[in-house]
């Protein structure tokens, strides 16, 4: 098992710090190294996070602004986690999402904090964890202050039966594996208003045979700590995921985006990008764009 390499965004808010925890958490499991990265863009006058211990007047000395970002990341990872985890701070001039997905190339897993914006601002500002999340060719794991990871003892991994949604398996598999997890794969029957109350109960049947048989042949390795669940809603996917983790707690729910961009995105949004937005755990994204095989030279 080879050990993995975790970027870890920091914007030196409040809120950021719990990537950190959370990267932490899947460097212990995995052995592996932890790197903090800023991105900034140029300024005339030096704000917070950009004034530390320097003038406020504008600057065009940019080694010194980096130096001084590359030394805020170091005292701020030290006090945050174990050292022994720690790589060396990268700081780079950009625009942070771009930034991020470029630097990743470099990188196993993204962990990034959302400050989980709502309403108009969100839809027409977007955020930069949810282009992140739409562009990122890695895993990508979401958190913030509500949905810190802490530990890896229950999984929800979701599935729509297509080869997309398969391609989180391979990395749920090694999670689980690994800490002894209990894996929940989940798939939602979307049925129609008129037929909630009454649904047809042979098409449930058929969904949950095909659900067990599809456990069995990607998760043999593990079946004792694997379950099957179908869901019959008529709320949208997503809804219905938030709902059935607001009763049913999970520590991950770990899923596939269909990776939309652009106008499609924009009016429909992806199941993936909703449920970042709204369940109280943290999520770990993996884009389709990605090979299989790729992934499963990752972890």
């Amino acid at each position: 098992m080879k050990e993995i390499n975790i970027l870890v965004p920091l914007d030196f808010s409040d809120v950021s710090v719990n990537a950190l925890h959370s990267a932490e958490t899947v460097a212990k499991l995995y052995n592996g190294r932890i790197t903090p990265f800023h991105s900034y863009m140029p300024v005339n006058e030096l704000n917070t996070p950009y004034s530390f211990d320097i003038s406020s007047t504008p600057m065009e000395d940019y080694e010194q602004i980096e130096e001084a970002l590359t030394n805020r990341l170091k005292e701020m990872s030290a006090a945050e986690i174990d050292e022994k985890y720690l790589s060396e701070p990268l700081v780079s001039m950009g625009n942070p999402a771009q930034s991020i997905i470029d630097q990743a190339k470099d990188f196993n897993m993204i962990v990034m904090n959302t400050h989980g914006r709502t309403g108009f601002s969100r839809f027409f500002l977007g955020s930069v964890s949810e282009k992140v999340l739409r562009m990122a060719h890695i895993p990508v794991l979401i958190v913030n202050k509500e949905r810190e990871l802490t530990s890896f003892d229950s999984i929800l991994l979701t599935t729509d039966f297509s080869e997309h949604s398969k391609q989180a398996f391979p990395i749920a598999k090694e999670i689980a594996e690994k800490a002894g997890s209990k894996l929940e794969l989940l798939h939602i029957l979307s049925v129609e208003d008129d037929d909630f109350d009454k649904p047809d109960e042979s098409v449930i049947s058929l969904r949950q045979q095909r659900l067990k048989l599809l456990a069995k042949e990607e998760f043999h390795e593990i079946g004792d700590q694997v379950e099957t669940n179908v869901i019959a809603s008529s709320d949208t996917p997503h809804e219905a995921i938030y709902n059935y983790n607001l009763n049913n707690p999970h520590d991950l729910i770990i899923m596939s985006t269909v990776g939309r961009t652009g106008i499609d995105y924009l009016m429909v949004g992806s199941t993936t990008a909703n449920v970042v937005r709204h369940v109280n755990c943290a999520v770990l994204s993996i884009n389709p764009k990605s090979k299989i095989e790729d992934l499963e030279d990752l972890f």
